[in-house]
């Protein structure tokens, strides 16, 4: 449990008592503050720590990707392929005699923008349909929630594969198939936590100040559902990262030459006996990657989520 003692090491006197203040003056300062809280046991986290570390790495690693990759990861050398990892070439080269190191850096680009979109368009749908569905009950929670129930129904990566293989291979696609298969646990999230606070006074006192049921969900129910919101997507990024590599594995995602991750891993795998590292080095980038999301989500889930504290 985090003391004064703690606090009063980790700020400056001034801005500690600032962030810890019993009487905050303003709606501003008391964010700060449970914000500030919040970081403190965060960082009392060491694997979480770890996880945050790792995916600020894969975002450097994404911004920086031109000047940290040493070859170009597009150029074929095949006077050069199949070499083992060298001072030359630190991971290898592959089938083509490209720099693997280089196509991994430039892979962790498509990575990071899959989560990302995926996260982006996946998260506010299943928070529209769970409030949705939570606040006005009876025969839209029916609809709403039986179509749930039928995305549910299959497993994800299976209904990405319907999708894709419906509306063609490609990573654009890809994304757009693991969003649609990506929406409906949020959803289900959403619906729990507006169950729980409809009824509450809060809500009834403005609605008696003659709040519309749009501004109640938008303004007072959906905030209430944003920090298990952010614990589940940030846990889900994890099988978003293994489903887009399967669809790359399989040839319906990111097409040749883009160098993601899961594609590298299929064009390796003939040669996995003898010549691993050209298999082996994207399959354990994905491995880190993914530990390190379901990492910072086992450490936002302990600060976020107020039923799994201490």
């Amino acid at each position: 449990m985090t003391t004064q003692t703690d606090i009063s090491k980790s700020a400056k006197p001034g801005l500690k008592q600032w962030l810890t203040s019993d009487t905050p003056h303003s709606r501003f300062q008391a964010k700060c503050g449970r914000a500030w809280l919040g970081w403190i046991k965060f960082s009392q986290n060491k694997l979480a720590m770890i996880g945050l570390s790792v995916v600020m790495g894969l975002i450097l690693v994404t911004i920086f990707a031109p000047l940290l990759a040493p070859y170009d990861p597009l150029a074929a050398d095949l006077t050069n392929r199949i070499q083992p990892p060298s001072a030359e070439h630190w991971f290898g080269t592959d089938q083509l005699g490209r720099d693997i190191l280089s196509r991994l850096i430039y892979g962790a680009q498509y990575t990071l923008l899959i989560v990302g979109l995926v996260a982006i368009t996946a998260a506010p749908l299943g928070l529209l349909v769970g409030t949705a569905a939570g606040f006005f009950g009876g025969w839209v929670d029916s609809v709403l929630m039986r179509i749930t129930d039928i995305f549910l129904a299959f497993p994800k990566l299976i209904l990405a594969l319907a999708f894709v293989s419906a509306l063609g291979p490609g990573i654009e696609n890809a994304i757009l198939a693991i969003a649609i298969t990506a929406w409906p646990p949020y959803a289900r999230i959403a619906r729990a936590e507006t169950i729980t606070v409809r009824k509450s006074d809060f809500i009834e006192a403005a609605r008696l100040q003659g709040t519309s049921n749009f501004a109640l969900i938008i303004g007072h129910i959906t905030p209430m559902c944003m920090s298990s919101l952010v614990v589940r997507v940030t846990l889900d990024m994890a099988g978003m990262i293994l489903i887009a590599a399967g669809l790359g594995f399989l040839g319906l995602g990111a097409q040749p030459p883009m160098p993601e991750w899961g594609a590298m891993v299929s064009d390796g795998r003939q040669f996995l006996l003898e010549q691993w590292w050209v298999a082996t080095v994207p399959g354990l980038a994905i491995f880190v990657v993914s530990l390190g999301f379901n990492l910072l989500g086992d450490g936002l889930r302990d600060v976020l989520d107020p039923r799994g504290g201490d």
